[in-house]
């Protein structure tokens, strides 16, 4: 009779990337608490957002518990059904969810309060890996690429729709993914890219701008004579040129293109972006702008130190223990403090990526380029909307953010990986 080897929860898991989860989630309570804390209310109190994140905490250590229980197989068998459930829930709350925000994204159940569009992310990249691992799923046939693309398109149709551009805009990273599997080819990828840049220097120049009347006939005619010179090929001539006659006309387009398909405060945030000149003085994306970039720079190298940030204790920064928690990071703990906490996220993400590539499953292998991908998208986006580099948009910085429905989502997103990895010398060879 054979002995059967029982495993302890947690064996096998990656202590390096929970270490620096659980740093971080310390990190993150302790900026909220110093983000919100205010010595002539009650040390502890429901009501306070440190309060309620220290609850969140414990819930979340639950959770993993129960991530860690699970037989790992059951994350492939049930994907579709949990995709399929998202699905539902993201079409309930288009109906009956709560508007904050001028986003309807959130469902009430009592007193909890949970944003579906959080859970979409790590639901919709079981989703995912479960198809790419398909025998039907050959990376070269357009039905591979179709059927993925539906995959992500449904539910960012869905979050959309719910006015939380911020989430939706989450899923593109999926593409770091399709582009690894070799689903997404190059040129497509550098397609994009090239249209998102000129899309951004559409609207930053003006018609009368150099750009449009010098510098672009320019690089037409450039390359257009080093296409004759080398190749003397008339259909790849014309076909270059009438390329270039598109370009220009997306570039021209993007005005009208940004004017009606983008809400007004969307527009806002772009234009503040580009320094156009609005909301001087109002307390508009500008202002939460202007206010944050102060935050951060005041702290300079070492900080105000622990509870003396002014910014943020004068309710100056919005959002100060939500999407702009970095805010206080920077004010209080200065340059220094900054760079800890991005080391952190870096050392996460290429340790993902180390355990992302050891995998014999492909199916583990894509789902870990999805949550690096993932937290690598919110802590970019992030940190670089704080300090002007991208617009503003509901996008939390992952552990560290206020929420539940953000820390649970992550939290699972990533512990979800940790158990499919420690179970990899179990796992078929699925290349």
């Amino acid at each position: 009779m054979k002995n059967k080897t029982h495993h302890t929860i947690g064996e096998g898991a990656d202590s390096i990337a929970i270490l620096i989860y659980f740093v971080l989630v310390i990190v993150g309570w302790v900026s909220i608490f110093a983000s919100v804390y205010d010595p002539s209310q009650p040390w502890f109190s429901f009501s306070l957002n440190y309060t309620k994140q220290l609850i969140w905490i414990g819930t979340s250590i639950v959770i993993i518990i129960l991530i860690l229980s699970f037989d790992y197989r059951n994350y492939e068998t049930f994907a579709y059904a949990s995709y399929a459930l998202m699905i539902f829930l993201l079409l309930v709350v288009m109906f009956v969810g709560r508007e904050i925000n001028g986003a309807r994204s959130w469902l009430d159940f009592g007193p909890i309060r949970l944003q579906p569009s959080e859970f979409a992310k790590f639901i919709t990249a079981l989703a995912l890996a479960k198809f790419l691992v398909s025998p039907e799923a050959k990376p070269e046939l357009l039905r591979t690429k179709v059927i993925a693309g539906l995959i992500l398109l449904l539910p960012v149709l869905m979050i959309l729709l719910q006015n939380d551009t911020g989430s939706a805009l989450v899923f593109g990273t999926f593409v770091v993914v399709l582009y690894r599997e070799r689903v997404l080819p190059e040129w497509l990828l550098f397609a994009g890219l090239l249209m998102s840049i000129l899309f951004i220097l559409g609207l930053g120049m003006k018609p009368q701008s150099i750009f449009y009347f010098l510098v672009i006939p320019i690089l037409i005619i450039a390359v257009l004579v080093i296409l004759y010179i080398k190749e003397k090929k008339p259909l790849v001539i014309l076909a270059v040129l009438g390329l270039s006659v598109l370009l220009i006309g997306y570039i021209y387009s993007t005005k009208y293109i940004f004017e009606s398909f983008l809400a007004p405060h969307q527009q806002e945030r772009i234009l503040v972006l580009l320094n156009e000149d609005i909301d001087p003085q109002g307390r508009g994306t500008r202002y939460n702008l202007f206010h944050s970039k102060v935050a951060i720079g005041s702290g300079g190298l070492w900080g105000k130190g622990f509870l003396n940030g002014t910014q943020t204790k004068l309710n100056y920064v919005p959002a100060q223990s939500t999407d702009f928690i970095f805010c206080t990071i920077g004010e209080e703990h200065g340059w220094l403090g900054s760079l800890l906490v991005i080391g952190l996220y870096l050392s996460l993400m290429i340790r993902l990526l180390f355990l992302a590539e050891r995998q014999r499953d492909k199916f583990v292998r894509i789902y870990g380029y999805s949550v690096a991908s993932i937290i690598f998208f919110h802590f970019a986006i992030n940190i670089s909307m704080t300090i002007g580099l991208f617009p503003v948009v509901g996008i939390p910085l992952p552990f560290l953010s206020y929420g539940g429905s953000s820390l649970w989502s992550f939290t699972i997103l990533l512990f979800i990986f940790l158990k499919l990895d420690a179970h990899r010398g179990q796992q078929m060879e699925r290349k």
